[in-house]
């Protein structure tokens, strides 16, 4: 299934001072199910396969790399699916790209008020929504569950054990939580987190056991999905010298929070680090003046 669109991952290696920089190009493994979120679809499409479902349910908002994913990975697999949408006023608007992407893909899109978006874990609030949308196979917001970790175990390699520190951004903690699994013991995880607050530090914690990893928020702009003037002009620099595209929501927040450690000193003089490009890159077409700071 998943297995006939894999591709070969490449890496792509950088040096800032005296840091040896690895970026694995998770954005290159699909062109539509990109960068993590392939991964952490993988293995919640062949369960819903194993169980005979047809429908499959999510939830996200406007310019959800998520959405964007699960539509297509739907389409493609020969599922129904739903995308339950927040904001109940978008009804009423032009649709975003990426929910224009996602209806083209057959997604039935149902806009719901921010009320109501937040009850989307709990229980009577998704038995409301299988009787208005018949039995459904349910992926969480993000796509972060038990099989979205085991799917994001898997962006680690063979040879891996190379690298001293492991980085990546962090949106609801499936994929770091994957990679912290993975991880050897010498090895430290970093997420960078494309919200404000520690609450995803709490978050990441219920998921491992494992304490060799960390997660930053100073890098976030704000909040999520929030800019401004020094990382718009990172993201044209830092394209200009490496030729690797990158998108406002996650991946530059994350790499300007690590050119900014390299910096500061803050790893050892050598170190190998590893960083996850979570692929994204559909975000790049949400307005620069969405939401600014």
């Amino acid at each position: 299934m998943f297995e006939t669109i894999a591709q070969n991952i490449p890496d792509q290696r950088i040096f800032i001072k005296d840091v040896s920089v690895t970026i694995r190009r998770l954005d290159l493994v699909h062109p539509q199910i990109s960068g993590n979120k392939f991964f952490k679809l993988k293995y919640n499409f062949l369960d819903a396969q194993r169980q005979g479902y047809q429908h499959i349910l999510s939830f996200g908002g406007a310019y959800s790399n998520h959405i964007a994913a699960t539509a297509f990975a739907a389409q493609h697999f020969g599922f129904k699916s739903v995308g339950i949408i927040r904001g109940e006023e978008l009804a009423h608007r032009p649709l975003s790209s990426t929910l224009t992407t996602a209806q083209q893909c057959g997604m039935q899109l149902h806009f719901v008020s921010r009320e109501h978006y937040r009850r989307k874990q709990q229980p009577d609030y998704l038995a409301e929504l299988t009787v208005q949308f018949s039995r459904h196979y349910l992926i969480p917001e993000g796509g972060t569950n038990p099989l979205a970790i085991q799917g994001c175990r898997e962006i680690l390699k063979e040879g891996d054990a190379q690298f001293d520190v492991i980085c990546c951004a962090v949106g609801t903690g499936g994929t770091i939580t994957g990679l912290i699994e993975a991880s050897e013991v010498h090895q430290q995880v970093l997420g960078f987190s494309a919200l404000k607050g520690s609450f995803l530090k709490d978050e990441v914690a219920q998921l491992t056991r494992k304490t060799n990893w960390n997660i930053f928020d100073d890098y976030c702009c704000g909040g999520y999905a929030k800019i401004n003037a020094a990382l718009m002009q990172f993201i044209r620099d830092f394209e200009a010298e490496f030729a690797i595209p990158l998108e406002q929501v996650y991946t530059a927040k994350m790499l300007m929070g690590i050119l900014d450690l390299i910096e500061k000193n803050y790893f050892p003089a050598g170190s190998k680090l590893l960083v996850i490009h979570s692929g994204g890159l559909q975000g790049r077409n949400m307005p620069f003046g969405f939401t600014t700071t």
